[in-house]
């Protein structure tokens, strides 16, 4: 496909993550709780969170199979593949908003060698959410 062909660009913004959760209750509560957001949709298999313009779908791990067969869901203990990094203006005040909020840090804050601060935390879903500066 070319510039010239298409009638969209290629690839353009991501516009919705698909995050497989054993537990939607738990996993949703924990996103209106810990992000402050409003669930944007929902039905009996999941709940969608709006970051920004990017769409956040949690999927019950059960009604994956109906959209990534026949790839397999990994468990939520099998290790992490992939990390949701979100801007903060200040890492050290969100990690004691985060602790008011019940969160446990993976690591940090920390000063990276690249230039920027951040810490880390777990959904209960298994992903892995980092905050940065």
């Amino acid at each position: 496909m070319t510039e010239e062909n298409s009638t969209t660009r290629w690839p353009g913004d991501i516009s919705a993550l698909t995050l497989f959760t054993e537990d939607l209750e738990e996993t949703k509560r924990f996103y209106r709780e810990v992000f402050g957001l409003p669930v944007t949709y929902e039905d009996d298999a999941s709940a969608v969170f709006t970051f920004g313009n990017t769409l956040i779908n949690l999927l019950r791990t059960t009604a994956a199979p109906g959209l990534i067969g026949p790839a397999d869901v990994a468990g939520p203990d099998t290790g992490v593949r992939m990390q949701l990094t979100l801007p903060v203006d200040d890492v050290d005040a969100m990690c004691e908003v985060l602790a008011e909020r019940g969160v446990t840090l993976l690591k940090g804050p920390v000063d990276r060698p690249w230039g920027i601060r951040t810490a880390s935390f777990r959904d209960p879903g298994g992903h892995i959410w980092e905050i940065a500066r």
